[in-house]
């Protein structure tokens, strides 16, 4: 975590000021996904905000505010300022996102004692309008904090790069580090709400725990209640991890297991179901073939094939 740390400290150091205003192609635009702008820019303490030399569409002074026809997504890595939205007025820091919607009337600035570094990207396309749609279904609010991380940085320093060289495709390569940010923002919403809580150690345990007792029937509630957290709580963390819930993971490995034991052990059907804790062979059966696609029979009978 040290040597991550030192890395991310130099990486935000090297990127330098700069700023594109991006040309697309029809075929860029049919892509989904295509950048109009991306740059970066330290406003000094006490310096005047915004810059001048922005074309029109994109500068903005602080009485009048701004509306773009595009998305950005903001993010200030050192410094602090105010956004507002609308009505709403929002407290911007170092590790901030703020993220700007067509149509929106929008104003920020930094503090004038402090200044701010802001590393920006402008966006459209109808894919734009699918993935922006799904991140404020989740974020819920313009702006996130705590995003000073070394996966943020570096899909920015990434996007810098290829603007900078706009080499062939690079609108395409572009996008898709975009959507990978995307992803970033949208897992860290996620998770801020198990943040100082060790879940990465307790969802390990609880599938140690499942993995160990796979031949059994077990109390999920009763071993969250081992560990001094509700169920409610692990549940919901376990599937923000692992996309499903314990039951159904667990239910996975049991699955697992059957077949494991169907390939290389001549135990009856029958045998492997009670061993693996299953009531009747009936439900074993159905579930087996909803979670493979295929029968234990003829699971085992697939393996047999491929041996001669």
């Amino acid at each position: 975590m040290q040597y991550l740390a030192i890395d991310l400290y130099f990486l935000i150091l090297v990127m330098k000021n700069f700023f594109r205003y991006l040309t697309s192609s029809e075929e860029d635009k049919q892509w989904g996904i295509y950048l109009t702008v991306t740059g970066r820019y330290t406003s000094p303490p006490l310096a005047p905000y915004p810059k001048m030399d922005h074309p029109t569409g994109y500068h903005f002074d602080w009485q009048t505010g701004r509306i773009l026809n595009e998305y950005q997504i903001i993010l200030i890595t050192e410094g602090a300022g105010v956004f507002q939205v609308g009505l709403d007025e929002f407290e911007v820091k170092a590790g901030s996102i703020l993220i700007v919607r067509p149509g929106v009337k929008h104003r920020y600035r930094p503090n004038p004692k402090t200044g701010w570094t802001e590393n920006y990207i402008g966006f459209k396309g109808d894919l734009a309008d699918h993935f922006m749609n799904k991140v404020e279904t989740i974020t819920n609010q313009p702006i996130l904090n705590n995003c000073v991380q070394y996966e943020f940085i570096d899909c920015y320093q990434k996007i810098f790069d290829l603007v900078s060289d706009q080499k062939p495709s690079y609108q395409k390569i572009s996008s898709g580090l975009l959507l990978k940010l995307l992803g970033y923002i949208s897992s860290h919403k996620h998770s801020e709400q198990f943040q100082g809580k060790q879940v990465d150690r307790l969802v390990n345990d609880l599938k140690t725990y499942m993995w160990e007792n796979v031949n059994q029937n077990i109390d999920l509630k009763e071993f969250c209640k081992s560990l001094s957290v509700s169920y409610s709580y692990m549940r919901k963390a376990f599937k923000l991890y692992t996309g499903i819930s314990p039951h159904q993971y667990f239910l996975d490995l049991k699955i697992m297991r059957a077949q494991e034991l169907l390939v290389s052990t001549g135990k009856p059907i029958k045998e492997i179901t009670y061993e693996l804790g299953f009531e009747s062979i009936q439900y074993f059966s159905r579930l087996f073939k909803l979670k493979t696609g295929i029968s234990p029979s003829n699971q085992r009978g697939k393996f047999d094939m491929n041996e001669d």
